[in-house]
């Protein structure tokens, strides 16, 4: 800053996906604005690479509104999966609000929606998604990823929401980079998403980018009284994130995920497994 003067901040690299650190440099220095692109890492060279030849041949380089820039698959082709592996499905008329009454009831949802996202946080379209008022939650979704127990998880909060839930930290927070206070009077409510320093590391959803999930929000909020769901990664131990159907069928047989959502279908696992 004292060379440049500027004062916005952009990181990219392994080091920038220390969430503490990002809020640490946007609260102890003179920058207003740090942004964080969402594959902060070894991944990252591949956007630097397509910028750098953007620039090169004229192409102008527009903001980035999503990490939603994975693979992505049709409806009739997520169906076509269901009828290979013979499992039963509906596809309910209001989507948002039949996978809100599952979460509502404690159950663990595995949600695969739309284009796989760029970097390794889990925004709404490859997620395991949970019910974040009983602390046993994490634990359980640790179960079910089978990693470390001490492993944290994190909140989706709709953005028009966020300052009544969390205080210090940006928002909007798109991409899952930076830490925010939970508010006392929230902490017990939503224990499952706190750290133990009193923290959580946030997505905010704007209606706008992510409508879908939005919905889901808002129906969840509607039934329990919390705005705020358990966002982690749809995969299981040394497994890469979950990318098309496959992966998700092969993930929702060989872990305790009592619901999968394959685009607009919804797969039950009492229905298939009988319990």
């Amino acid at each position: 800053h004292e060379r440049t003067g500027e004062r916005r901040l952009a990181l990219a690299g392994g080091v920038a996906l220390n969430c503490v650190a990002n809020t640490r440099l946007l609260e102890e220095t003179p920058f207003t604005e740090v942004w964080v692109q969402p594959a902060a890492g070894d991944s990252g060279t591949a956007l630097g690479g397509a910028l750098h030849l953007a620039q090169a041949y004229g192409e102008p380089a527009a903001p980035m509104g999503t990490a939603a820039l994975g693979r992505g698959f049709t409806d009739d082709e997520l169906g076509a999966w269901l009828d290979v592996a013979r499992v039963p499905y509906t596809r309910p008329a209001d989507l948002a609000a039949e996978v809100a009454a599952e979460l509502a009831a404690n159950r663990i949802v595995a949600w695969f929606q739309g284009r796989s996202e760029y970097g390794p946080r889990a925004l709404g379209h490859r997620s395991l998604l949970a019910h974040p008022g009983h602390a046993a939650n994490t634990e359980r979704l640790n179960d079910v990823k089978g990693r470390e127990q001490f492993r944290p998880v994190a909140p989706m909060v709709l953005e028009s929401r966020a300052r009544d839930v969390f205080g210090r930290g940006p928002v909007p927070s798109p991409y899952m980079l930076f830490v925010h206070d939970v508010r006392p009077e929230w902490a017990a409510r939503v224990p499952a998403v706190v750290h133990v320093d009193g923290t959580a590391r946030v997505q905010t959803v704007s209606p706008d980018g992510e409508p879908l999930v939005a919905r889901l929000l808002t129906e969840f909020e509607r039934r329990t009284g919390l705005p705020v769901l358990v966002n982690t990664s749809l995969n299981t131990a040394g497994r890469p994130m979950v990318d098309d159907p496959r992966d998700a069928l092969e993930c929702f047989g060989s872990a305790p995920v009592e619901v999968l959502v394959l685009g607009p279908y919804v797969v039950r696992r009492r229905e298939v497994f009988g319990s």
